[in-house]
Order: structure tokens, then C-alpha cells, then sequence
């Protein structure tokens, strides 16, 4: 007998703990048992034949929101090559609806709700062994076309029309139970490890399935350090907790953080998911000791309308919240992003912008705008029609509109959505934007402004290059904004500083690009190279007519000629710039 775990991941770079888990917890049937890892950027043509070819009695898929579509087509075309094989589903897009889903669908046999480890073990036995009954275990919803023939009797005859059987609901496992998933490190090189420290959240967000589970049970801070010290050992590039609130238990969040700061290997990158306002003066002081890059914080605002943030039944203190995002930021050592959520109750376009502007203030080094999902069996879900929310019947579920925000401001807010991770995020703008914005009162207003330059020139529908995008915002700067300003040679010469400083802060170009202003004598810049770089493969050296060793963009620029260094060999492990040099003329 052969079971297949298939995990279709969003990309490459990710794992899928939970098919690792399975296989880990029913190791005793290891040897029956294998996992194939796709993405949804294969086709599904070449994921359906990895899977046939296998020639697997059982298939189970892990399930999500993102994929759930395409594994529903993949078992649809599993079933008409390979008739026999057994087909479940599994994971949190297909718990809370699970009969649903199986009556009048003839892809899946079953499916495996809430937690999987010991269903899943039992379920191996059943099909490997023969061994008791499907009624028999818990946590299980199925057709009667799942069962093995001895299990109803040889006289009976399946139909067409399948009884959809419920067992009871599973009890929960004590974490340290559950064994450590990954016994082949090395077969995770370049990707994500993903690593539980904690199941459930103490909160009740209603857009969120984890407000389902109220309780939190800890795994072991003992069992967590050995486990740790392995991903340590073997020095892989990334540990990102799954835990929904990482720092709920303060003290076992501080072990934790102790442990990664005293067993630093100077490589592995750890990302955690907190509530930033729980947070005490303890837990940020050890941060500020984290080497630079050590650590990513992940940090979910959501709204900040007091009205908002009610109705979603969230708990959280936005001024100290604010107030813990500054002095973490202040430490200049982790890597900070920050969520909001557009579509929630009582948040209209207008109450949106408030709460962008609220956190840009904060200067993440990510701001993530995300849009609401009506999760099956969240809370979200029986609340959404009070407040006029129309979603997308399909996955992901997406708001389209509510009664505080209609289509025309969700695409909008689309709009400034991209902007933001073009602009923003990727961190490769930071001067260029940071003048832009001396000239507006609100914040979202430049991403909404540079959003309506893209549409209006058709850039929105075309993939552009790096360059490409500075020329873009050059061209944004010089029709927007120049024309409001009283010296327009010398101010466009000056942003088009800007945009150069920006550029080779991130990469050594080998041309320079178009829109520069006029390069100096290149017997000038050799003579510099000489003095000042110790190799020119990994620097760079350029010279400005503006002051740039200042915030130009916080007052009226200096006109003062200077020379910078630009060292690609040491790069801020946040924003990934070089590291710079000012060098005084002589």
C-alpha cells in the first residue's frame, strides 16, 4: 500500500510543514509513506503526472485558500486515469465546510478536519493494515465509496450516490508529542523552514480561523532549543514561526529569544509573528540586543478605527502598539512589517487612509495592505452580510464591496496596493519617495496619485524592468508635481540626484542610467577609486551637485558638491543599500 502526501505550495522557496508533520507522526508506516512538493506556478498537467506516476493507492492534499482551486481540478482529472485511487482532503480550506464539499463532488473520498497527525495516523493503519473501521476514528468525513470493501461486507454495493458519514470531532494533542517534522535537513536547503512553537491564539479577530481555537498549548521550550539547535547546526537560512501570536506567553517567548541571541550562528534568520503591543519593556530590550538581521517581526494592525477594530472583536492598544513599532525600529537591528486589512466593517475609503497614514508614520520596513477573505467558518462569515459585505464566491473569497466601501474604492485601493509594494516595500526608492512626500499632506495619497499616472499611461498592464520603474517616477515627478514649484531646472536636476543615489545604493551598474545628470571626468572619478575603494568590483563612487549626506527633502537643499562611496561588500542586512561614505572635498 502507497500513501502520497501532495503539498501544493504558493512557491518555491516555501515548505509545507503540515505533510511533513503527518508523515512524521505515522512514521511507523514512514516506509509507505511519501511526500511530493509542487507549486502553484507548475502546471497542472506536469503536478498530475507526478502524482499518477507514482501509482499511489491514496492521495491526500493539503489545503488552502490559495491552491484549494487547483487541487480541486487536479482530483477531478486524478480520477478519470487512475479510478481507483483514494482521495482526501485535508487542512483549514476544507475543515469547516467538509460535508459541504463532498456532497455532490466526486473528486474527494474524504476529508480530514481540524488537526491531522493522529487522524491521519489512523488512517494509514486502516488503509495499510486493514485495521478497524472508518467509523471508527475521529476527526473524519467521508463517503461510503472511501472504505476498503471488507470494511462493509462484500454483499454491499457502493452507489453512485454516496452516504456522506461524520465521525466525532478529534481531541486536541499535547504539542510535545508531535515529533520533529523534518528529519532530513538537508533536503531543505535554500527554503523556508517552517516551525511551530504554539497552536491557537488567545484572541477572537473574527476574519480569522485561529479566533476559532481559543486555547493556547505550548510546546516544550526545552523540546523547542533542541529542535532549534538542529535548524542552527545545519545554518539554514530561514526559521519562520507559524505560531499565531508568538508572544502571548511572555516567558516563553523570552526563552526562545534568549536562546537564538546566545546560539547565534551569524546566518539563520528567524520571523515571528507578535502582537507588538503586548510587548514589555523586557522583551524589547533582548531585541535590541539581536544581531542586525536576526530577526523579522511581523505585526498585525488591521484597522486603526476604534469602531473598526471593535466590530472585528480585536483587542489591541494602538498608541503602545505605535509606541513598541518606534523604539524596536529606533534599535536599527530587525526587520519590521506591518499588516492592514481594507474591506472590515465601519472602514470606508476615507477611515482606510486614516489608518494608512497612522502606520506609514511608524516607517516599517514593510507595510502589507492586504484585503479582507471571508474564511469558511469564521466569524467574519455569519457577520459579513450585517455589514453589507460582498465577497467572491471562489478562493480566495475576496471583499468586492461593503456598505462603507464600494467597488470603484476597492479598486482604488488595489491601486495604491501595488504602488506600495513597487515603491515602498522593495525599499529602492527611500530618498526619491521621502522628497515626493514633503509635498503632500496625506501619506496614501502619493501611492494613490502614482497609481492614477500608471493607469492613465497604461504602465499598470505592462511588466517593467528595475530602471524602468525610476523612469517611471521621474516621469511621475516631472508632470505632478515640478510644475507647482518655483525653480523647476534646479529642482528636477535634484530629484534626478535623488533617483541616481537611490539606484546605486542598491546595485553597481555597469552603465549609468539615462537620465543622470552630466558624469564627471572620468580621470577625476579613477584618481578617487584609487584613494578611496579598495576594490572596484564591489564599489562604486559617483559624484552630486546636492548635498545628499542629509534629509534633503526636510528642508530647502544645499547646493554643495560631493563625492559618495558606495560598498556593495557591507549592505544594511534590513534594506539591503550599501553601505555609504561621504567624502569631504579637498
Amino acid at each position: 500500500m502507497k500513501i502520497l502526501l501532495v503539498a501544493v505550495n504558493a512557491k518555491y522557496i516555501h515548505s509545507n510543514l503540515a505533510v511533513y508533520s503527518l508523515r512524521t507522526f505515522a512514521g511507523k508506516y514512514s516506509d509507505h509513506i511519501k511526500i511530493i512538493e509542487m507549486t502553484i506556478n507548475h502546471l497542472e498537467e506536469e503536478i498530475l503526472k507526478a502524482i499518477y506516476q507514482e501509482r499511489a493507492e491514496v492521495v491526500a492534499f493539503s489545503c488552502y485558500i490559495w491552491n484549494i482551486a487547483m487541487i480541486r481540478r487536479i482530483s477531478s482529472q486524478l480520477r478519470k486515469v487512475q479510478p481507483g485511487v483514494k482521495i482526501w482532503y485535508g487542512g483549514p480550506e476544507v475543515t469547516y465546510d467538509a460535508k459541504s464539499s463532498l456532497e455532490g463532488n466526486r473528486e474527494p473520498d474524504g476529508i480530514i478536519i481540524g488537526e491531522g497527525e493522529q487522524t491521519f495516523l489512523e488512517l494509514v493503519q486502516y488503509y495499510v493494515e486493514g485495521r478497524s473501521s472508518l467509523k471508527a476514528i475521529c476527526g473524519l468525513v467521508f463517503k461510503e465509496s472511501a472504505v476498503l470493501i471488507a470494511d462493509v461486507g462484500n454483499n454491499t454495493t457502493l452507489t453512485a450516490e454516496d452516504q456522506i458519514i461524520e465521525t466525532p470531532h478529534r481531541q486536541l494533542l499535547c504539542l510535545d508529542d508531535i515529533p520533529f517534522p523534518y528529519d532530513n535537513i538537508e533536503n531543505f536547503k535554500n527554503k523556508i523552514i517552517y516551525y511551530e512553537s504554539s497552536r491557537g491564539c488567545p484572541f477572537s479577530c473574527s476574519y480569522c480561523l485561529s479566533s476559532i481555537d481559543k486555547s493556547v498549548r505550548l510546546r516544550g521550550t526545552d523540546l523547542v532549543k533542541q529542535e532549534l539547535g538542529l535548524l542552527l547546526d545545519h545554518k539554514v537560512s530561514q526559521v519562520k514561526f507559524v505560531d499565531r501570536t508568538f508572544n502571548c506567553n511572555k516567558q516563553h517567548a523570552m526563552e526562545i529569544w534568549r536562546y537564538i541571541k546566545e546560539n547565534d550562528n551569524n546566518v539563520t534568520n528567524f520571523h515571528f509573528e507578535i502582537s507588538a503591543d503586548l510587548l514589555t519593556e523586557e522583551e524589547i530590550d533582548i531585541l535590541a540586543t539581536l544581531r542586525p538581521g536576526h530577526v523579522q517581526l511581523e505585526i498585525g494592525v488591521q484597522s486603526t478605527n476604534p469602531d473598526t477594530v471593535y466590530a472585528i472583536h480585536r483587542k489591541m492598544d494602538i498608541d503602545k502598539l505605535g509606541r513598541n513599532v518606534v523604539r524596536i525600529k529606533e534599535a536599527e537591528n530587525i526587520h519590521q512589517h506591518l499588516d492592514l486589512i481594507a474591506g472590515l466593517p465601519y472602514e470606508d475609503e476615507q477611515s482606510f487612509e486614516r489608518s494608512f497614514n497612522d502606520v506609514y508614520k511608524m516607517r516599517p520596513d514593510q507595510l502589507q495592505l492586504g484585503f479582507l477573505k471571508i474564511l469558511k467558518g469564521s466569524v467574519m462569515e455569519t457577520e459579513s452580510a450585517a455589514y453589507g459585505i460582498i465577497y467572491r464566491d471562489e478562493p480566495p473569497y475576496e471583499v468586492l464591496r461593503t456598505k462603507h466601501l464600494d467597488y470603484d474604492a476597492v479598486l482604488r485601493l488595489k491601486g495604491v496596493c501595488e504602488m506600495v509594494e513597487l515603491y515602498y516595500n522593495s525599499a529602492q526608492f527611500a530618498n526619491s519617495l521621502g522628497y515626493i512626500e514633503h509635498y503632500y499632506d496625506s501619506s496614501m495619497q502619493v501611492y494613490r496619485d502614482i497609481s492614477a499616472y500608471y493607469e492613465k499611461y497604461g504602465h499598470s498592464s505592462m511588466s517593467h524592468s528595475r530602471l524602468r520603474r525610476y523612469e517611471i517616477l521621474l516621469d511621475f515627478y516631472t508632470e505632478t508635481i515640478l510644475p507647482s514649484m518655483e525653480e523647476e531646472e534646479s529642482s528636477l536636476f535634484m530629484f534626478k540626484e535623488l533617483l541616481v543615489f537611490d539606484l546605486y545604493l542598491r546595485e553597481n551598474l555597469k552603465a549609468r542610467p539615462d537620465f543622470a545628470p552630466s558624469y564627471p571626468p572620468k580621470n577625476i572619478l579613477r584618481e578617487l577609486y584609487r584613494k578611496y575603494s579598495t576594490d572596484g568590483k564591489t564599489a562604486h563612487i559617483e559624484q552630486f551637485e546636492y548635498d545628499l549626506s542629509a534629509c534633503v527633502w526636510l528642508g530647502k537643499p544645499v547646493k554643495r558638491q560631493n563625492t559618495v562611496l558606495f560598498d556593495y561588500q557591507n549592505r544594511n542586512p534590513l534594506s539591503k543599500a550599501a553601505s555609504i561614505k561621504f567624502i569631504e572635498a579637498e
